[in-house]
């Protein structure tokens, strides 16, 4: 897991030591290699033990294409590949956060790191320890939430790469809990990519706790 996009700003003044943090920790994230073309993989997924088979061709966050017989599970199949997209998909930090103001909090000493703040349009701040981002918090209208990045791999081109992370929504109005959901990633190596193994997702919403799991197998790059 790791930073989306966001849209930049003029208010404030940089902060140099703040943009050669998050600077450092954004080259030391694992992606997909610039040039890219994407890939396609067979599918199975199981939502609380229902199990459906399928595949997907993944050419970039905005095209994804999932073959699925269950328009419930495919419609949060390809939310969630889209979003795998949009976090590995190749880009430079100047076309991500580097294009915002960015900020330090100062006289910190907290245990996930110091706080850089992203002058942007959803109010973003991170946490930032050891050249790697361990929290990030935004506020996207009706939604505001905080992941906490909890472990990470290291690929063989020495990136982090994410393999577990919770995301904790609030009700931005009152600031209560509205759900929490955890994730757990497994990745394979094909050819300079490292490419989605698995991922399971368990979620607490109105009083239940439901699991899903997306397996990929049989990759193929384009």
């Amino acid at each position: 897991m790791e930073m989306c996009q966001s849209q930049g700003t003029t208010e404030g003044q940089d902060d140099p030591q703040a943009r050669e943090w998050l600077r450092r920790a954004f080259e030391k994230t694992a992606r997909w290699p610039a040039g890219f073309k994407g890939f396609t993989a067979d599918l199975m997924i199981n939502a609380d033990g229902k199990e459906v088979k399928g595949n997907v061709t993944v050419k970039s966050p905005q095209e994804v294409v999932i073959s699925l017989d269950d328009p419930d599970l495919h419609k949060w199949a390809s939310n969630t590949i889209g979003m795998i997209a949009v976090h590995r998909g190749p880009r430079t930090f100047e076309q991500s956060d580097g294009k915002s103001v960015l900020t330090l909090e100062q006289g910190e000493s907290h245990p996930l790191g110091r706080t850089i703040h992203i002058h942007d349009a959803l109010k973003s701040h991170y946490r930032i320890k050891d050249n790697r981002i361990t929290q990030i918090n935004r506020t996207m209208g009706p939604m505001k939430f905080t992941i906490n990045i909890e472990d990470s791999a290291v690929t063989q081109d020495d990136k982090y790469l994410t393999t577990r992370y919770t995301v904790y929504y609030f009700n931005p109005q009152d600031g209560k809990l509205t759900n929490v959901e955890s994730f757990s990633d497994t990745h394979v190596r094909v050819g300079q990519a490292d490419l989605p193994a698995s991922r399971r997702i368990i979620s607490a919403d109105n009083g239940a706790v439901a699991v899903k799991t997306l397996l990929f197998s049989n990759h193929r790059l384009f």
